[in-house]
C-alpha cells in the first residue's frame, strides 16, 4: 500500500467534444458543478478545454484560452481555490500562465513537459506538475501502439522528464502512466497490475481510467454505463500505489474509496 493520502481529482471539460458528455459544462452551470464536486468529496478539480481522446486534433491556444477564461474568472471571483485545488489540463503556455495567475495550483500536462516554456512557467509559480506518458499524440496514439518492454520504456521516459523538470527548478512532481494514451488493452492492464514498479521515483502516482474504452474492450459497454468498471480499475490502482484518482464521478468514488480504506485499515 502507498503512503500518500488518496485524493480524488474531479474532471470538468470546457469543450464540446469531450468523450463523456456528462463532464462537459457551460459557464452558467460552472459554479453549481464546482460546488457539487467539492461537496461530493473532490480534493482537486481538473479543468480542460481541449479534448485528448483518440483521434482528436489540437486546438489553437487562443481558442483554448477563450473557452476556459470565463470559468477561470468565476473560480477566482468566488475564491473556490481556497476550498479545493484546481488543476489545468493543458500544455499551452498562454493558457497555463493565465490560470496560474488566477489561483490554480497544478499543471496536468499530457505531453509530460515537452515544452520548455511550460517548464519555465511552472517553475516561476512553484506549482505541482503532472508528467504523463503518451506514445505519439492524440491524433494517432491508438494507431497500433507497440512497446518492446512497456514498463522499462515508460520508466526511462519518466527518468528523462523528471531530470528535465528538476533542471528548470520544478520539484513538486506527480507521475501518470497515461492509461489509454498510446496503449492497447494488454499495455493498460500491465501498467495497472504493475503500477508499483514506478513507486521507486518517490513521487505520487496518478491514474485516470474513468469510463475509458479499455472497459469496453473487456466487456462491451456504452460510455454512460462504465462506472462499475471504472471503480474496479481505480480501487485496484490505489492498492497498487496510486494516490491521485482522476475521475468523472466524484461522489461514487468517494464512497468506494472510503469503504476500501476501512477494509484496509484492519491489521
Amino acid at each position: 500500500m502507498q503512503n500518500h493520502k488518496t485524493k480524488i481529482m474531479g474532471v470538468l471539460n470546457a469543450n464540446e467534444d469531450s468523450f463523456f458528455k456528462n463532464s462537459r459544462f457551460d459557464n452558467s452551470k460552472a459554479s453549481f458543478l464546482i460546488e457539487k464536486m467539492i461537496e461530493d468529496g473532490a480534493n482537486i478539480i481538473d479543468i480542460g478545454a481541449v479534448s485528448s481522446k483518440p483521434g482528436s486534433i489540437a486546438v489553437d491556444e487562443d481558442i483554448e484560452l477563450l473557452r476556459i477564461k470565463d470559468i477561470v474568472n468565476i473560480i477566482y471571483q468566488n475564491k473556490y481555490y481556497e476550498k479545493v485545488d484546481f488543476s489545468i489540463d493543458s500544455y499551452t503556455p498562454k493558457v497555463i500562465d493565465y490560470v496560474l495567475n488566477k489561483g490554480f495550483k497544478i499543471i496536468n500536462d499530457i505531453t509530460g513537459l515537452q515544452n520548455d516554456e511550460v517548464c519555465k512557467i511552472a517553475a516561476s509559480y512553484n506549482v505541482k506538475v503532472v508528467i504523463m506518458h503518451m506514445q505519439n499524440n492524440p491524433a494517432n496514439m491508438q494507431d497500433n501502439p507497440i512497446y518492446k518492454d512497456i514498463l522499462s520504456e515508460i520508466n526511462e521516459y519518466f527518468s528523462i522528464q523528471i531530470e528535465k523538470a528538476k533542471s528548470f527548478g520544478i520539484n513538486d512532481i506527480v507521475l501518470d502512466v497515461g492509461i489509454g494514451f498510446g496503449k492497447n488493452l494488454e499495455h493498460n492492464l500491465t501498467l495497472l497490475k504493475k503500477l508499483n514498479y514506478f513507486s521507486h521515483f518517490g513521487y505520487e502516482l496518478l491514474i485516470g481510467a474513468s469510463r475509458k474504452s479499455m472497459i469496453n474492450m473487456i466487456i462491451p459497454t456504452s460510455i454512460e454505463d462504465r462506472l462499475p468498471g471504472t471503480l474496479a480499475i481505480h480501487l485496484e490502482s490505489i492498492k497498487n500505489g496510486a494516490s491521485i484518482i482522476r475521475c468523472h464521478d466524484v461522489k461514487e468514488h468517494f464512497q468506494a474509496i472510503k469503504v476500501f480504506e476501512a477494509i484496509n485499515s484492519i491489521k
